[in-house]
């Protein structure tokens, strides 16, 4: 009998060692243990994102940015003048690359006002009117604040000033009966063509 019990005691170690080769579920050093990956976590080649090219920033309207500074009817309505054809002979030499909007108008007494605003991309503006040489003399008119640079001159009875700020040149002629009336008339719509000028980036 008590062979049969160290027999049966025995067998019941036996298989309580057995069952202690897995993991212990009280040993959570051993139970939870991080699996041994397989293969490198490093992407491929082919999954890695490719980042778009960048966009070119957009050229500015330069045509909509002349007519928006060009002088209006209304800006020179108390002048008496009415819209005319042609224009006066302007001094300033506008490159191929330039854009460049005009505006025509006649005093009754066959006088011609033209007003041009020509705009420069690939120079600033101020360099342009440095660069131009316009025929006859250089006159004297009002400084005009809220641009970089300013020139006037007269050639017989007509008179030209150039306003430069930005890539915009504004340029006003007057062909006059007299010197005197283009110089006048010029300096009587600075104002307005400095504003439009002024008020643009």
């Amino acid at each position: 009998m008590r062979h049969r019990q160290a027999i049966a005691l025995a067998a019941v170690a036996l298989v309580g060692l057995t069952g202690c080769d897995g993991p212990d579920p009280n040993n959570l050093e051993t139970y939870y243990d991080d699996p041994v990956p397989t293969s490198s976590a490093a992407p491929k080649t082919s999954d890695v994102p490719v980042s778009p090219a960048k966009a070119t920033p957009a050229q500015p309207d330069l045509g909509g940015l002349a007519q928006r500074a060009l002088l209006s009817d209304a800006d020179v309505a108390e002048e008496g003048v009415q819209p005319g054809s042609g224009e006066a002979s302007g001094c300033l030499a506008d490159g191929p690359s330039a854009a460049a909007r005009t505006a025509t108008w006649r005093y009754p007494s066959g006088s011609v006002l033209s007003h041009r605003v020509v705009a420069f991309p690939d120079r600033s503006a101020a360099r342009a009117v440095a660069e131009n040489e316009c025929a006859g003399k250089t006159v004297s008119v009002p400084v005009q604040a809220g641009v970089e640079r300013q020139q006037a001159w007269c050639d017989g009875k007509t008179c030209t000033v150039l306003l430069a700020k930005g890539m915009l040149v504004s340029e006003l002629t007057v062909s006059a009966s007299t010197e005197t009336r283009a110089v006048d008339a010029a300096k009587r719509l600075l104002p307005a063509m400095t504003a439009k000028l002024a008020a643009q980036p």
